[in-house]
């Protein structure tokens, strides 16, 4: 049979993928269902680390980390190795073949899904990570495997070390699928060729909630909307503090003020309800297995008693999810609000997905470069609701407005979100015709 390879910078340690950052998730279960939709006959082969229940629901074969990258020192020569590997093979030399190169060889076609890592910011998850993609695209390359780019956030590219390698392998990529418009615009800034680069909504539009779900939690907000108050949802993280790094702890209070002053004038000047939740999770390892409440908890909730400790009148009117919930189980908690204020963009997309108004907060440039808010909003005709997370008029502003005319917001999103859907998939059929 033949074979896919899903591989790239979304390669994470067991159960990182699936239980720590929710919109990572999001991501990787429609992934896998549209290729098996698509490509029928295919067996799926993966280094995303998936537990046994996944991989037997949605029919993958997990195969190991250290194939592509594994934290360790070697990593870089391992890769390098590769590459000599592949052009020895092709050139009839019989060699000892790499687990990573006997996998390549079983497949008709690589499928490179690393989001908002290809550039620099892989480097907030491990060293020399990105030069290691690279040469692990170039060794499928020379072995004259397919190579696609999917669902990728590219970019920036500071290092001039590894900038060479990145348009040499990025121009050999059969087809490179880009989440936002914006990034075509970058690319070219960059000094990258775009010949081969397509626009396509991120497949996490396609991820389902939980249609069942209730808790104590779905009953307070019903109890809220019964005495006909509206309900925004919020949610940021370490990338939208006015200080990095983003994981830094403990944070001082001063740097929660923009936020605290936000909520300040949503309770009283728009006499809304606010429910804080976490888009992101923690888990202890197997054998103890036990889903936990992630990084982003840590800020909101002390964010949270920052708000009860300045005697606000929020008690009753804020309410902080203190508990971890699975991805579906959230999305099925952010499909109830009003209307959303969120700096987690895949939050955004569980969201608009769901026809909900949305004000989008940037990253904070200061610690990380990024434009997936602006472009996730741009495709959905939201953009005017970016805001910049240091500018506390601009966040009144819209949130203001967001509220003021949700409904309007909301039959917008009705019209664009089918063909947001329809656009998601229809990419695969591009893929297909590529090979």
């Amino acid at each position: 049979m033949k074979g896919i390879l899903v591989t790239g910078l979304c390669t994470l340690h067991w159960g990182r993928l699936q239980y720590g950052n929710i919109g990572n998730y999001y991501i990787v279960e429609p992934l896998f269902r549209e290729l098996h939709r698509w490509f029928k006959d295919y067996v799926i082969y993966t280094t995303f680390q998936m537990d046994e229940t996944f991989a037997k629901k949605e029919k993958i074969k997990v195969v190991s980390m250290e194939a592509y990258y594994s934290w360790k020192s070697d990593d870089v020569e391992n890769a390098q190795k590769d590459v000599r590997m592949a052009e020895e093979y092709m050139a009839g030399k019989e060699i000892q073949l790499s687990l990573y190169i006997k996998i390549l060889l079983s497949c008709e076609f690589v499928l490179n899904v690393s989001g908002d890592m290809w550039g620099d910011n892989a480097e907030h998850v491990g060293k020399q990570r990105f030069l290691v993609d690279c040469l692990k695209m170039k060794t499928a390359q020379i072995l004259k495997k397919k190579t696609f780019l999917y669902a990728v956030t590219p970019g920036p590219f500071t290092n001039k070390n590894e900038v060479s390698l990145a348009k040499e392998v990025f121009s050999k990529f059969d087809l490179v699928v880009i989440r936002e418009r914006i990034s075509k615009k970058n690319l070219i800034k960059w000094g990258f060729p775009v010949e081969n680069v397509i626009w396509a909504p991120c497949p996490s539009f396609l991820f389902d909630k939980n249609e069942n779900y209730t808790s104590v939690w779905t009953d307070r907000i019903e109890g809220i909307k019964k005495d006909c108050r509206k309900v925004v949802g919020m949610t940021f993280g370490g990338f939208n503090m006015p200080q990095g790094p983003y994981d830094m702890w403990p944070r001082a209070e001063e740097q929660y003020d923009v936020f605290v002053s936000l909520v300040q004038f949503i309770l009283n000047e728009l006499d809304a309800d606010i429910v804080l939740f976490s888009h992101t999770n923690g888990f202890d390892l197997p054998p103890n297995f036990r889903l936990k409440n992630g990084r982003d908890f840590l800020i909101l909730q002390r964010f949270y008693e920052i708000l009860i400790d300045r005697d606000m009148g929020c008690v009753e009117r804020v309410m902080l999810i203190d508990e971890p919930l699975l991805p579906c189980d959230i999305k099925a908690v952010i499909g109830m609000f009003d209307m959303l204020i969120t700096g987690r963009v895949h939050a955004s997309v569980a969201a608009t997905s769901q026809c909900i108004p949305t004000v989008f907060v940037e990253y904070d440039k200061r610690v990380i470069y990024s434009d997936k808010m602006t472009g996730f909003s741009e495709q959905l005709g939201l953009e005017k609701l970016v805001c910049d997370p240091k500018n506390l008029q601009e966040l009144k502003e819209k949130t203001e407005i967001c509220l003021q005319h949700c409904e309007r917001i909301k039959s917008h999103l009705e019209s664009v979100i089918p063909d947001i859907k329809e656009k998601a998939t229809g990419v695969f059929e591009r893929i297909k015709e590529a090979l």
